[in-house]
């Protein structure tokens, strides 16, 4: 490659690599691993030591990715916390040592000396290869790298590594993570420095509940952390597994260590969680040693690395090596590449969960990869299996993403043989039969059967909660119970249970089973709307239920509207009525609702006659918290005088009923010219 093409190429790396930079310590978002954005850096620093002219300020090889993120105070860094240079084979291992025991030795090394530093001098330094070089060698924690600073012991602030030079306040968020002590065991001046990070059960774990509640997965536990250290609500940090550990000393005036070993055994002393792996080595063989070890027991790590870590232990050595403006010269970084295997893909099958998501899983000719054996993973959804064109018959390369969960990762398409059978989504669910539908804009395929296995757990605690039911006792372990125990399988059969079956989950259980059972009878009774919401139509809330209730009266008028005429309805968007539509069309809703009025529950609404009509025809828009009344109790006064409620302002609101603390609805209404009162005039307005 010519210079011309040279200069071409690393404004393209700086790009991409600039952009990527963003997604990951910024967005807390990545779009590509680790390692893919690895090698890219690796050939931006290769083309810019070829070609030394050419590297600007601007480059991600000249400073710390990350910004302060708007909404935290800055903190600035008395000591810099700087990044590692990476390296990727053994050979650079070496030059790594040569080139420090070069510098060690180099007479230039003395420019870096204190004048009045008596101690500090070269001829303290062995030369060549007789210097006493020793190294530490620790893993690599994948997480969130932060700064804690202690006054006489306390712990008064944290930060995030931001540039390197600043960062961003945290320390609300810190203060959340039960392995940073709010008080050290010596009252002590110190700045250290650490890893916050999400343990790889953990992080399954909360995965696991946020595809429960439908919501996002995280990519990996990095970004995790990362995102919930980011939060300017610290409800939300103090909500995650967030764990620590203490990997150096930033600054302590009071102490004079001699060797790294030594600081890190002093952290510990005095009630830091300091990172387990730490392994003092006499020369770069046994660095490489413990690093092959490190390498070979990733699989047992309760956490998740992206490396291991060589650090000179003498601190005078390090203060003789310095530092350049980005990394430390006396250290660097071990990245392990990825092992990938190749294996057959045998089969692809389906696992409906609990929200009745489809996901489609692979199923592998078994194969060992970074420590376990590998024989099914999730393919995610239908876009990520026709993106990498996958088939049934194909090789696969797998590898493990972060350590912990196993992913294809391509397909080797020269082995194929013209037998593999191209891959299609189920029109219906391979649980129940009922209609699988992707909607627009969702990656999900979903089964919408209300009756089917997969999602009863979640359907029957809907049904039963506050909003829609309200069936008191009824909660998530009592499901579970009655589910495992074989004694319901649908919503239906909560009005079979009996007394004495209830009863015989606890001990002295029949006043409890009692109290359940008067809750399931008094639910009979109740409002048509909340039977409505109960049911889980997808897209209709409580709001949606009411609305439904009052155009159609009763269920069966429901069961009968086309998606034209539940159009019809105030606030009613195509997504919601086709939803709608497509609930009642299926024979499991059918089913369901045969059972249910055999069981005498209301599917009708009771006309209420309204002697105070005063806000008919009028809407309003509640935004902001009010001091006498909850959101709902405001919405049902509105609705008890005739008016309705809208979650949006448009040209068609009456009002704005605005609270404390009012965001953008406010905004908008003085923007459109739309009548805005408080409280105090609602009030009045009420009376």
């Amino acid at each position: 490659m010519n210079k011309k093409e040279a200069q071409k190429r690393i404004e393209e790396l700086k790009n991409i690599t600039a952009y990527h930079a963003k997604k990951y310590y910024d967005d807390d978002n990545p779009e590509i691993s680790d390692f893919e954005y690895d090698m890219l850096m690796l050939e931006l620093r290769n083309l810019e030591k070829e070609y030394p002219d050419l590297i600007t300020s601007d480059s991600l090889t000249q400073h710390v990715g990350g910004t302060v993120k708007e909404g935290f105070e800055k903190v600035e860094h008395e000591v810099p916390l700087q990044s590692l240079q990476d390296i990727f084979d053994y050979g650079e291992l070496y030059a790594f040592d040569e080139r420090t025991r070069k510098a060690l030795s180099s007479e230039s090394s003395e420019e870096n000396l204190e004048e009045n530093d008596e101690q500090l001098t070269l001829d303290n330094i062995k030369q060549d290869s007789n210097i006493d070089l020793k190294y530490v060698v620790e893993t690599k924690i994948d997480g969130l790298s932060v700064s804690l600073e202690y006054k006489k012991g306390v712990f008064v602030r944290g930060a995030t590594r931001g540039n390197g030079l600043v960062g961003e306040d945290i320390t609300d968020n810190l203060k959340t993570i039960k392995n940073i002590p709010k008080k050290l065991k010596e009252p002590i001046d110190i700045t250290v420095r650490g890893e916050v990070f999400i343990g790889k059960k953990e992080f399954e774990q909360m995965n696991f509940e946020r595809e429960e509640n439908e919501e996002t997965l995280f990519a990996n536990a990095r970004n995790a952390a990362a995102g919930s250290l980011r939060q300017l609500d610290s409800s939300i940090a103090a909500s995650r597994p967030l764990d620590i550990f203490i990997f150096n000393v930033q600054k302590c005036d009071s102490i004079n260590f001699k060797s790294h070993i030594e600081s890190l055994k002093y952290l510990e002393k005095i009630g830091f969680n300091v990172n387990p792996v730490k392994v003092l080595c006499k020369n770069i063989p046994e660095v490489i040693k413990e690093i092959e070890k490190i390498g070979d027991n990733r699989e047992k790590l309760t956490f998740g690395i992206d490396g291991a870590v060589v650090k000179v232990d003498d601190l005078k050595q390090r203060e003789l090596l310095g530092t350049t403006y980005k990394t430390p010269k006396w250290a660097i970084a071990y990245k392990y590449p990825p092992e990938q295997k190749a294996t057959l893909l045998k089969d692809i099958t389906f696992q409906v969960g609990r929200t009745g998501a489809i996901t489609p899983m692979a199923i592998l000719e078994p194969v060992k990869v970074a420590g376990s054996t590998i024989s099914k993973t999730t393919l995610h959804n239908e876009d990520f299996i026709k993106e990498k064109d996958l088939r049934v018959g194909d090789t696969v390369l797998i590898q493990k993403a972060g350590d912990v969960i196993p992913e294809v990762v391509g397909v080797l398409k020269e082995k194929r043989t013209g037998k593999e059978v191209p891959f299609e989504m189920p029109k219906k669910c391979p649980v129940c039969g009922a209609d699988a539908i992707r909607e627009e804009g969702e990656s999900a395929v979903r089964c919408i059967g209300i009756e089917c296995p997969a999602k009863q757990y979640r359907n029957i605690l809907h049904f039963a909660s506050r909003e829609a039911m309200n069936i008191k006792g009824l909660g998530d372990s009592i499901i579970e119970e009655f589910l495992n125990r074989n004694m319901i399988s649908s919503i239906a059969d909560l009005y079979n249970l009996k007394l004495e079956d209830i009863a015989s989950l606890k001990k002295d259980g029949k006043k409890f089973a009692q109290n359940l059972i008067d809750s399931i009878n008094e639910s009979k009774n109740n409002e048509f709307y909340r039977l409505l919401n109960g049911l889980g139509i997808r897209h209709i809330g409580v709001k949606a239920a009411k609305q439904l209730a009052k155009k159609y009266k009763n269920i069966d008028a429901i069961q009968n509207a086309s998606v034209a005429d539940l159009l019809q309805i105030d606030d009613m968007g195509e997504i919601m009525a086709q939803s709608i539509y497509e609930f009642f069309s299926q024979e499991q809703t059918k089913d369901l609702i045969r059972k249910l009025k055999e069981h005498g529950i209301n599917m009708r609404l009771e006309e209420k006659s309204i002697e105070d009509n005063r806000f008919e025809g009028k809407t309003f828009v509640l935004t902001g918290g009010l001091e006498n009344y909850s959101r709902k109790e405001a919405e049902e006064i509105i609705e008890n005088f005739g008016g309705k409620t809208s979650s949006s302002v448009s040209k068609n609101t009456s009002y704005v009923l605005a609270g404390e603390d009012s965001g953008s609805k406010l905004q908008k209404a003085q923007n459109l010219g739309i009548t805005i009162i408080n409280e105090e005039q609602f009030i009045e307005m009420i009376k």
